[in-house]
């Protein structure tokens, strides 16, 4: 495996070699000074050229960084559609382990270029930009919800989790997990985003998909997440489904507390127990109430 000095010792050689790159900056983990190194971290490249179609026309140039093991361009594909706003990007897995994720960016289009807060410039020919700061990590700190944010996320969970009794109660076990592990979970998360936030004075988060959670949430809070994650069975969503709006419950009456909002204790009481209720109905029922 290539070390990190060699890795951009050939991406800044790279740009410098090639007269259409006139710029290289560093995004990402690897410029964060909080971030944990480990053997996993890929290298986040915008060069900034003359000419992208004449990078594009030609994919072979990428094969300088090392063998791909495989490779991704999202601006080639159709599903999900690409952001049309001039930039093409190389997505590459490399055999020895390394990860180069390099976008190409158009200078004709800079003034509509978004620096993240995680940035490092690794060349300027021209000094096109101006002194960077100091990178941190503030892009990605979570933010103190609206009373209106909050309000929609109680709504949503309460909501959706009425689905996800509907199709246990069916047997309908892979629609039950789906709205569970997306449109519920999704809602969970980012209640436990705003609990961290509290606890940190928001100068922390969860991370991306959650990953730092455990190193936030109190012991017991943990293991109840843990329990949200069930098998392919009705009965061990079912006991999912009751621990998450329990987890739920008590990190949203906490955040309303924190912040001065309205926790819909109404919605929840008759939430939860119609749950409970659906949970109990026999299979042949053949009216709810």
């Amino acid at each position: 495996m290539h070390s990190e000095e060699e890795m951009l010792e050939l991406i800044i050689g790279t740009a410098r070699n090639d007269k259409r790159i006139r710029a290289a900056m560093l995004n990402g983990s690897r410029v964060n000074p909080n971030a944990q190194r480990d053997i996993f971290q890929d290298f986040d490249i915008v060069y900034f050229v003359t000419d992208i179609d004449s990078f594009t026309d030609d994919h072979a140039w990428i094969e300088r960084f090392g063998e791909l093991m495989i490779l991704q361009m999202p601006e080639a594909m159709e599903d999900p559609p690409p952001v049309n706003d001039g930039h093409f990007a190389y997505l590459m897995q490399f055999t020895d382990g390394n990860r180069i994720d390099l976008t190409l960016f158009p200078l004709a289009r800079l003034h509509e270029f978004e620096r993240e807060s995680l940035s490092a410039m690794l060349l300027d020919k021209d000094d096109i930009f101006e002194p960077l700061p100091s990178p941190t990590d503030s892009d990605y700190l979570p933010k103190p919800p609206t009373a209106k944010a909050f309000s929609d996320c109680c709504n949503e969970f309460w909501w959706v989790s009425a689905y996800v009794a509907k199709g246990l109660w069916r047997e309908e076990i892979i629609y039950a997990k789906y709205i569970l592990d997306n449109a519920i979970r999704e809602q969970l998360m980012k209640m436990l985003t705003w609990h961290v936030g509290i606890k940190t004075q928001f100068t922390s988060g969860p991370g991306k998909f959650g990953k730092h959670l455990k190193q936030h949430l109190e012991p017991a809070h943990w293991v109840m997440l843990e329990k949200t994650y069930s098998d392919a069975t009705c009965d061990k969503t079912w006991e999912a489904l009751h621990t998450m709006c329990d987890l739920f419950r008590i990190t949203a009456t906490g955040v309303a507390e924190y912040f001065s909002f309205d926790y819909p204790h109404s919605d929840d009481k008759k939430v939860s127990a119609h749950l409970k209720h659906v949970q109990s109905l026999p299979r042949n029922a053949t009216e709810i109430y």
